[in-house]
């Protein structure tokens, strides 16, 4: 059935569901690497990000930064330094070269637990990882890309639980190899209709002309110009683009559907251009 206006939501069991499995989690690891979308670096973060993971210390990763304008990030980045009191980088999927920066701060994140340790009498072992974030803000890519130079898959650990798999990334750190969810317990539908541009909400929960056409209006208040030069229309719609591009159905109108899922794809591939879609108040 065609929803025929904006409300996108999450289910309560669903949230509970993910804390509990987040907790487990997050009780085997010394530190977190809290992956945050660059075009959403507010509304991609949960609010009580640091009750939820019950204080851990954690990297902020700024992830899908290729997709940005990168000087307009840097506000973003000193917000949240600011703010949150921890280390913020940038990172993308295609780019190698932050790996030694990620690995380096998050054993120097690790190393207040790891002497706790020490103090009482045990030995010191590698630090202990774990990758959190919100669905589709690019967990798995960071994981992968840790673990591309090193598969040694190490399994359980004395004391951890069976069903976790391990990967250590040198001899100083251990990477648990299952992302982490961060529920998105919250009823801001401003803030929803954001997420569900970067495609971090379930399809089911919203129609493609719907968000397509939410997030026209959006670009079209910031980056007027660009999304002017892009599709090569003056009046920034879905009827114009979809004329501009002769996707038309029969009866001579415009394929509205079709035109809708090409704009979210546009946007989400960075094709359009780069954008960050969240305000600092």
């Amino acid at each position: 059935m065609k929803k025929d206006k904006l409300h996108i939501h999450w289910y309560p069991g669903h949230i509970a569901k993910a804390e509990k499995k987040l907790k487990e989690q997050l009780s085997l690891v010394d530190a977190v690497i809290e992956v945050i979308d660059a075009r959403l670096p507010i509304s991609s973060s949960y609010d009580n990000i640091s009750g939820l993971l019950n204080k851990k210390p954690r990297l902020i990763l700024l992830n899908k930064s290729d997709l940005t304008e990168i000087n307009e990030l840097k506000n973003f980045i000193d917000k949240l330094e600011n703010d949150s009191g921890y280390p913020v980088i940038t990172s993308s999927a295609k780019n190698s070269k932050d790996i030694n920066v990620i690995i380096n701060k998050v054993i120097s994140l690790s190393e207040p637990r790891i002497q706790e340790i020490m103090q009482k009498g045990l030995l010191r072992r590698p630090a202990r990882v774990m990758v959190v974030g919100m669905p589709n803000v690019g967990k798995s890519s960071i994981i992968n890309k840790l673990t591309k130079s090193s598969k040694t898959k190490i399994g359980a650990k004395a004391g951890v639980t069976r069903q976790q798999q391990w990967v250590r990334i040198n001899p100083k750190l251990d990477l648990l190899d299952t992302p982490g969810i961060i529920p998105m317990k919250q009823e801001d539908q401003y803030r929803a209709k954001k997420l569900a541009f970067v495609n971090a909400v379930s399809e089911n929960a919203y129609s493609n002309e719907i968000i397509a056409k939410e997030l026209l209006e959006l670009l079209s208040k910031k980056y007027l110009q660009t999304v002017q030069n892009f599709y090569k229309v003056d009046n920034i719609s879905i009827e114009n683009i979809a004329v501009a591009r002769n996707w038309i159905v029969s009866g001579g109108n415009p394929d509205i559907e079709r035109t809708s899922a090409y704009i979210l794809k546009d946007f989400r591939e960075g094709k359009i251009g780069k954008f960050i879609l969240d305000e600092i108040e």
